[in-house]
């Protein structure tokens, strides 16, 4: 007989997890390069208008004001008159020199004086406050302005 005996146990042997960062690394890099940041939450109503010949537009050399009356969460603190938003939060008339100032400072250097506005206007939307919004354009000399619409006719509705 020998002396020494093998123990076979039923068990089965361990999992290896040698490969568990590398998976979860190639897990985190791919949710961080297909995972879109948005840069602002929209707090007025965006019912856009049609129009019939519409282009994209390069973002890189874009500001965006969004007007309209506020969303229906933010109509009990705001009212129900148009506002202007610039990025997050609010903006008054009196203050969107600044807001504008301060956006077209942070573009790239040699985009800023060939800096687009892209105005997104609720259809709704008082057309005096569009033309407030124009007039500081003009004094602020950023007179290349793009009106964001949705495609579509609006004459066939």
């Amino acid at each position: 007989m020998s002396k020494f005996k093998k123990k076979k146990s039923g068990a089965l042997p361990a999992i290896s997890t040698a490969s568990l960062p590398d998976i979860v690394f190639m897990l985190l890099f791919f949710f961080m390069v297909v995972t879109v940041l948005r840069d602002s939450n929209l707090l007025v109503q965006q019912k856009l208008p049609k129009g019939d010949q519409v282009e994209k537009l390069k973002k890189d050399r874009s500001v965006f004001i969004y007007a309209g009356k506020p969303s229906p969460r933010y109509q009990d603190k705001y009212g129900k008159e148009g506002k202007i938003q610039i990025g997050d939060k609010y903006t008054d008339l009196s203050n969107l020199k600044f807001a504008l100032t301060e956006l077209r400072a942070k573009l790239r250097p040699e985009l800023q004086s060939k800096v687009m506005v892209a105005l997104k206007v609720d259809e709704e939307t008082n057309t005096g406050l569009v033309t407030d919004i124009k007039q500081e354009l003009r004094d602020l000399n950023m007179l290349k302005l793009i009106y964001i619409t949705t495609p579509g006719n609006q004459v066939d509705e």
